[in-house]
This record gives C-alpha cells, sequence and structure tokens, in this order.
C-alpha cells in the first residue's frame, strides 16, 4: 500500500471516527441534530437524532488538523471530512425512507458513501485511478467492521456495527 492511498485511508477512518469518539468524550452535551426534529412526513425525521452538529463539527476540526500533521493543506483534509460527513448523511437519509431505525445495520449503504465521495473529492489530490477508489472502499469496508467491533468492546461504541 503506498503512502498516499495508505494517508488517505487514514483521514475517512479519522473524519468517520471523530463523531464517535467525541460523543465517547463529551457524552450528552452538545448534541444537537442536524436536521432539527424536520420530518419530510408523517414522523419520518429527515436524518435522525444520531446525526448531530457535534459530529459534523468534530468530523471537519479533527480531519483538518490531522490532515495537516500529516504534511497536507488544512483544505484537504475539510474536504475529505466533508465528503464523509456527506456521504453519511445520504446514507441516514436512505435508511430513514426505508424506515430503518436510526444507527441500524446496513451493509455497503453505511460504508460505501462515507468512504466513496471523500474519495472522489481528493482524486486529483492523491493521485487516484478507478482502481485505487474501489480498493479503498472495499479496505475501508473491511476496516469499519473490524473497528466498529473493537471500538464496542472498549465500549466507545453503543453497537458493534
Amino acid at each position: 500500500m503506498d503512502t498516499p492511498f495508505a494517508h488517505l485511508l487514514i483521514l475517512i477512518i479519522t473524519a468517520n471516527g471523530a463523531p464517535i469518539m467525541v460523543r465517547y468524550l463529551v457524552q450528552n452535551r452538545w448534541k444537537q441534530p442536524v436536521d432539527c426534529g424536520y420530518c419530510l412526513t408523517g414522523n419520518n425525521r429527515l436524518f435522525g437524532n444520531t446525526k448531530t452538529w457535534r459530529g459534523l463539527i468534530s468530523s471537519l476540526v479533527i480531519t483538518s488538523l490531522f490532515g495537516w500533521w500529516m504534511g497536507y493543506e488544512i483544505k484537504t483534509g475539510a474536504l475529505i471530512a466533508a465528503g464523509a460527513m456527506s456521504g453519511d448523511l445520504f446514507s441516514s437519509f436512505i435508511k430513514r425512507r426505508l424506515k430503518l431505525s436510526p444507527s441500524s445495520m446496513a451493509p455497503l449503504l453505511d460504508q460505501v458513501p462515507e468512504s466513496l465521495v471523500p474519495a472522489i473529492l481528493v482524486i486529483q489530490t492523491f493521485r487516484l485511478t478507478t482502481l485505487d477508489i474501489v480498493y479503498l472502499v472495499a479496505v475501508f469496508f473491511v476496516l469499519e467492521y473490524v473497528l466498529s467491533f473493537m471500538l464496542y468492546r472498549l465500549g466507545i461504541r453503543k453497537k458493534p456495527y
């Protein structure tokens, strides 16, 4: 695995993991939902209570700073975080339309947008090929399950997925 690819994978994991770690550290503080409780139809929320401003902001700040520490521009980290969080919000939006509960397991839907969107946004910065992106999404898919289970066992995640 070459260095830019590994760096991008680490930054995508950081972007997706930052909200979980910050939630664990601050518990129930600053957990205003992104959708402000808005429902499209009936009681069908736009994203749900688990998608918070705290999570979005923590992902943007931590990934930007971590990317800068790794030698990239602040905007590169911010772009990766914005892509990952956009992918996550997209997944939540689709899950609500499918009437799945917040934080329910939806293999592929939970991992692909969160890794694919940021990879596409930084395709030139990291000189990615189509095969690189496919490989990145596949590796992220596997790592996300392993890391989620580990964080669950440590008491950091509420569910093992």
